[in-house]
Formats: structure tokens, sequence, C-alpha cells
């Protein structure tokens, strides 16, 4: 056998004993990050269903800059349409979405038992109550009798938004607490399309949206001539009549300061619309819808001021632990550096490391015993043999002769023993009380024992045995 040969066959050996000795070890940490992500689940889906609203709605346009925002982070975002409020609260009721907008209110209205399977990621922004109508020159409302109070409604043919909307459930209890009852108005129950259209044809005296201001409906109603906006001089009894309803002014000129629309402040009556999901909902997803809304709602509106939004009042369901860590600390420096599966990947799987690393750290410190174990036990075993070849010699139970013969195959077996080179002397010792015993059985001078080799390191195993028969 070539000397390059025996060196490879030494090293693959060497290498043989660190992965048996090291390897049970190595292999346990691997197991248990597996089982920490298996159960902590740390990756979140891909794919994601956000019930908004009508087209042209608030809802929608809202929908459409979370998918964009969060399509940079490797989520899609599936908008579901839908009517409205109650619609969107039916949806994840039944689990066809994960998010939907809901408008304060709504919950209330409309209670489930799949309540207790949703949850609130805050206050995003304010819905208030828009009631536009136009003059007519006949009745009870006109020019120099505006509308101020549900009350006048009576007779009218209002549009109060479709039916899976939240604005037509409010209406009802806005109504009744003004004593109208829904048969004293001609009521329909459009989209919110189709009944702008049919008010700007004539075929509508009223529409009633409940939208945020940024849908494109209700800032063309505004300002568009003829149309005009019922200020409720009574918010705050709504509010303190409803807690889902916060007064509201819509400021002077905040439409359009060059043309002076409104052309006074106008008093609103609004609720406040929340991002609910299901609770079964990724919580890495949670905390990203969470910290996107911040992104999204935090600067200043018609109705609110910078960083009024989103916040964590009004909400009639369940906090989401997620959008109240998110609202109180911000993004973690992991997050903000880190792209966000990598980011959500180690925080998650921080604290299962640290359980991992300190079972670990101290079993590994049994390897280098181990593995000394291992190297020496080749050779302390054929010591064995030796006391076994000394004993029948000593009881007679067999002849020199064929004792030497058992010893003469003994140290054939054992010149096939490969150490590495720092556990030579091991070898070399064994070899010595080989011919100690042979002279031994052939009847030779007695003698002394071969050299003890060098006493191990501290720590390591202890010496070969003396030599047999000592």
């Amino acid at each position: 056998m070539s000397s390059l040969s025996r060196t490879l066959r030494y090293y693959l050996l060497n290498l043989r004993d660190l992965l048996l000795s090291a390897g049970p070890i190595a292999l346990l940490p691997v197991l248990l990050l597996w089982s920490a992500y298996t159960w902590l689940n740390p990756t979140p889906p891909r794919q994601v269903t956000l019930a908004t609203g009508p087209a042209q709605s608030a809802y929608e346009r809202f929908g459409k800059a979370y998918a964009e925002a969060l399509a940079r982070e490797g989520i899609e975002v599936k908008l579901l349409p839908s009517d409205g409020s109650a619609a969107n609260l039916q949806l994840l009721a039944e689990g066809q979405a994960d998010l939907g907008f809901v408008q304060g209110g709504t919950a209330t209205a409309n209670p489930t038992e799949a309540d207790e399977e949703l949850q609130s990621l805050g206050s995003l922004f304010m819905e208030p109550l828009w009631v536009f109508y136009r003059p007519a020159s006949y009745g009870h409302v006109g020019p120099n009798r505006p509308l101020t109070s549900l009350a006048q409604l009576r007779g009218l043919r209002v549009n109060v938004g479709a039916q899976g909307s939240g604005a037509p459930a409010l209406m009802t209890q806005l109504l009744k607490a003004n004593g109208v009852e829904p048969s004293a108005l001609k009521l329909s129950q459009l989209a919110q399309t189709p009944a702008t259209v049919a008010f700007l044809g004539g075929e509508l005296d009223a529409v009633v949206f409940a939208s945020a201001p940024e849908s494109p409906l209700v800032q063309m109603l505004l300002q568009t001539p003829g149309v005009l906006l019922m200020a409720f001089g009574q918010s705050e009894a709504y509010a303190r009549r409803f807690p889902f309803l916060t007064p509201v002014t819509l400021p002077r000129g905040v439409v359009d300061l060059a043309r002076d629309i409104p052309s006074r402040d106008a008093r609103l009556v609004a609720s406040t619309t929340s991002l609910l999901v299901r609770a079964d909902t990724h919580p890495a997803l949670q905390q990203l819808f969470a910290q996107t809304a911040r992104s999204l709602h935090g600067n200043a509106g018609w109705f609110n001021r910078a960083g009024e939004f989103p916040n964590l009042n009004h909400n009639e369901l369940p906090l989401s632990r997620e959008a109240e860590r998110a609202y109180t600390e911000g993004p973690s420096w992991l997050q903000r550096h880190l792209p966000f599966w990598l980011a959500n990947l180690v925080q998650r799987m921080g604290l299962a490391l640290g359980v991992v690393l300190a079972i670990v750290l101290p079993l590994s410190r049994v390897i280098p015993p181990l593995y000394t174990f291992r190297v020496r036990s080749r050779v302390f075993r054929w010591y064995g043999r030796l006391r076994d070849i000394e004993a029948r010699l000593d009881q007679g139970e067999a002849t020199p002769a064929a004792l030497l013969q058992e010893l003469a195959e003994v140290e054939q077996q054992v010149t096939q023993i490969h150490l590495p080179l720092s556990y030579t002397d091991e070898l070399y010792a064994l070899r010595s009380h080989l011919q100690w015993v042979r002279r031994r059985l052939a009847g030779g001078p007695a003698s002394q024992p071969p050299l003890q080799p060098p006493a191990p390191a501290a720590g390591t195993e202890a010496s070969p045995p003396a030599p047999p028969g000592a």
C-alpha cells in the first residue's frame, strides 16, 4: 500500500471516529430546531385574502394600497370585492377572507358566533355619514330650509346603501333614535355608483354614504353644483348615544380652498373603520398589515391630524397582540435592516435557538472524551485477551505452545490497528506488552515490564492498564 493510500485511510478512519462520536450530539440541535420550526411555523403564507368593498369606494382604494405595499415584501394580497362592511364581516366569519375592512357599529348590529374567531388590527380612519341632497323647489326641503335633522327625511326618496354595506344598519339605528320609522321614507338600497347616477338624474332626493373622504364619489358630490351636504347639528348628542360614533367637523375650504368648498364648517358624525382579521391568520402577516397601516393611514386627513391613526381606540372586538406590539413598539431593528421574511424567521426562531444552544453547549463537552475513548478502545480491548492468556497459563488450562499460537493471532490482528498520530504511543505500548507476554510464555528470564506510556492530559481517559499479570 502506497504512502498516499495509507495517509488517506488514516484520515478516513479518523473522520469516521469523529463523526460517530460527535454525530449524535450534532444531530440533536437539528432535530430540536426542526421541531421548533414545525411548532412555531415562522414562515407565513405567501398569499392572503383581503375583503374590500364596492367599486370606486375608499375600501377598494385602500385595498389596492395594501396590495401594492405587501407585494414589495413578497406577499400577494388577493382583493375580494364586496358590498361593504356587513358583507366583509360575513366573509370573515365564513373563512372566505383573512382580513377585511369593517365599519364601527357593524359588529354590534350584526353579532355572530364567529365573532370569537375575529380580532381587530386597530382603527384605521374615520368614515363620516354623508347625507347628500338636492334642494327642491317644493316641500319642506329647499335652499332656505336646509337639512339639519334626519327627521326631515320623511317622505323623501332616500338611498341608504347596498344591503351588504354598513350604512343601512347604521341609518336604521339613527332614524329610530330620531323617532322615524324606515317605512316613513321611500327607501332604496342601491350600490354607491348606481345610486349616485340615479341621484344626479333626479330619481332620488337624497343618498347616504358611510365612507372615508378618499372615496371618489364623495369627493365628486362635494364639488357638484346643486348638491348639498346635510350638517348634523346634534353631532355631540349622537356620539353620546352611540359609542361607536364620533363628532367630527368638515373644515371650511378643505375640499377646495380656491372655490371655498365647503363654504362653512360642517358638523358630521363618523364611525371608525377597523381592519379585522381572523385569529388563525399567521401572526407575522398580522404584524405586517399593522405596520403597513401606520404608513398608509398615519398622515393628516380631513378629520384627523398626522399620527392620530391607526390607533387602538374604538375596537368592538379584541385587539390583536401583534397589532398592539406593532403600534406601541414599532418595527424591530431586524425588520428595519433585513427583508421581512428573514427578519421574521430570525425573530421567531431566536428564542428556540437560544434554548437549543443552552442544551447543546454543555453536551458538546462530551465529544472530546468520547472521541478519545473510542480511539483508545481499539487498543484497550486487546488487553483483555492478554489477561486471559496469562490466566490460563497460570492455571495450567493450556500449554504454552497453544497460548503462543493464540498470541501470534493477536499480534497479527494488532498490526491492522490504525490510530491518529497523537495516540500512537498507546499502540506501541500494546506491542511492548505483547512482547513481554511472549517472553513469559517462551519461558525466558523474568524481566521488568515495559515502561508505561506518558500519562494523558487532565480530563482525558486514564492510562492503559498495567501489563497483564503485573
